[in-house]
C-alpha cells in the first residue's frame, strides 16, 4: 500500500503522542497491543507520514515536528524518547481564535506568540499541503477554536485533502460544512474524537448498559479534572460550550430516554495544574432498578489523556485515506459515529463498531 501523507494543526499533547506512537509502532513494538486495529483496509500505522505541520507557539515554529512535539507547554508522557527526525518543519499558522485570551495570563504561555511573525495565508496553507502531496488534514486545535478550525477545513475543501476533525467544534456534524465537503468530493470524519478508553466512552457504554439492562437512568454527572493547556483553556467557560455540548451529547443519544437538563451535567470541571496530562473521571449514575428499587454507581478513572486518543486518531487517518482512496465525499458517517463524540449520525458503540468493520470491508475489496 501506498503511504499516508498526513499534515497537523496544532503540535500539542495530542500531536506529541500520535507522532511518538508511529515511531513506536514503526520500531517493531507489539501490535496487538494500544491499536483497535493493526492492519486497517491494507494500511499499517507504519504507513503514516508527517509531512506538514502548522502552530503558533514560538517554542515549536522552525523545529522538525519530532522536536517540537517535545517543546512546552506539551507534558504527555514521554513513552518513545527517540523519535527520529521527520523532515518536517512547523510552520507558522493562522491565529484567529486558535489562542484564548486568558492564556496571557500564566507564566509558561506570555510570550509564546511568535512576535512581529507573518501568519500563513490560506493560499500559503492550500499550496503546502498540494505540494506536500498530504492526504488528510488533522484539526488538533484548542477547544472552541471555530474560526480558525473553519479556516483549515477551508483549506482542506480547497486542496482536495480528507479532513478529521478532533476537536469539539461542529464541522462534520453541520448540515451547510456537511454539504460543502460532499460537493467538494473531500471526505471528512468529525467531530470531537472519542478516547480509546476515556471517560466519555465508558459513561456512554455504562448508559447503554443501564438501557439494555432495564435500568432507569435518573440521573448523572461527569466531572473531570486534568492539567495540561487543554484543560487551562477550557477554563474559560465561553470556549466551553460545545465542548460540553459534544459530551452530553454522546451520553443523551444512547440512553433509553433523554434525560432532563438538571439531571445530567457533564464536562471538564477543574484546570489541576500538577496533574499535567493525566485525566482524572468522577462518574455517577443513580437509577431504578426492578420494583422501583434504587441504585447508584460510581467510577474514578485515571488516564493520560493524550495518548488515549493518538490510537484512535491512526484508525480515523486511515479511514479518512480508505475513504479518499474509494471516492467518497462529505461525511464518512460509520467512522464518525465509531471513533467521535459528535457525529452527523449518532449510533451505540457496538452498532457503531459493526458499521466500522463493514466500512474497511468494503474498502479493502
Amino acid at each position: 500500500m501506498p503511504a499516508i501523507n498526513i499534515a497537523i494543526v496544532g503540535v500539542g499533547n495530542c500531536a506529541s503522542s500520535l507522532v511518538q506512537g508511529l515511531s513506536y509502532y514503526r520500531e517493531g513494538a507489539n501490535d496487538t497491543v494500544g491499536l483497535m486495529h493493526w492492519d486497517l483496509g491494507g494500511y499499517k500505522p507504519t504507513d503514516i507520514h508527517v509531512v506538514a505541520a502548522w502552530d503558533i507557539d514560538q517554542r515549536k515554529v522552525g523545529k522538525d515536528v519530532a522536536e517540537a512535539i517535545f517543546a512546552k507547554p506539551n507534558c504527555t508522557t514521554v513513552f518513545c524518547e527517540t523519535v527520529p527526525l521527520t523532515g518536517t518543519k512547523v510552520q507558522m499558522g493562522h491565529v484567529l481564535d486558535g489562542v484564548a485570551e486568558h492564556m496571557s495570563e500564566y507564566d509558561d504561555h506570555r510570550t509564546f506568540l511568535l512576535a512581529g511573525e507573518k501568519e500563513a495565508s490560506k493560499a500559503e496553507v492550500v499550496a503546502a499541503l498540494r505540494e506536500t502531496k498530504t492526504d488528510v488534514l488533522m484539526n488538533y486545535l484548542p477547544v472552541g477554536s471555530q474560526a480558525a478550525s473553519e479556516f483549515y477545513a477551508e483549506c482542506a475543501l480547497e486542496a482536495g485533502v480528507a479532513f478529521v476533525n478532533n476537536i469539539p467544534v461542529f464541522i462534520a456534524s453541520d448540515p451547510i460544512w456537511a454539504d460543502r465537503f460532499t460537493k467538494a468530493g473531500v471526505p471528512i470524519i468529525g467531530d470531537d474524537i472519542k478516547a480509546q478508553l476515556g471517560a466519555t466512552i465508558v459513561h456512554r457504554v455504562l448508559t447503554d448498559l443501564f438501557a439494555k439492562r432495564g435500568v432507569k437512568l435518573e440521573r448523572t454527572y461527569q466531572l473531570n479534572t486534568g492539567g495540561n493547556t487543554d484543560f487551562l483553556n477550557m477554563s474559560n467557560h465561553r470556549r466551553l460550550a460545545s465542548k460540553k455540548i459534544s459530551k452530553t451529547e454522546a451520553v443523551q443519544s444512547v440512553a433509553a430516554e433523554r434525560l432532563h437538563d438538571d439531571n445530567v451535567h457533564i464536562g471538564p470541571s477543574d484546570y489541576v495544574p500538577w496533574q499535567n496530562d493525566n485525566k482524572i473521571c468522577f462518574l455517577r449514575m443513580e437509577g431504578t432498578m426492578f420494583g422501583g428499587v434504587p441504585m447508584n454507581l460510581e467510577l474514578r478513572l485515571s488516564v493520560e489523556d493524550s495518548p488515549n486518543s493518538a490510537g484512535v486518531a491512526i484508525d480515523m487517518i486511515r479511514c479518512a485515506k480508505l475513504a479518499k482512496d474509494r471516492g467518497l465525499a462529505g461525511p464518512i458517517d460509520a467512522a464518525s459515529a465509531y471513533f467521535c463524540k459528535h457525529p452527523r449520525i449518532q449510533m451505540t458503540d457496538d452498532l457503531a463498531a459493526q458499521a466500522v468493520d463493514e466500512f474497511i470491508a468494503v474498502a479493502a475489496e
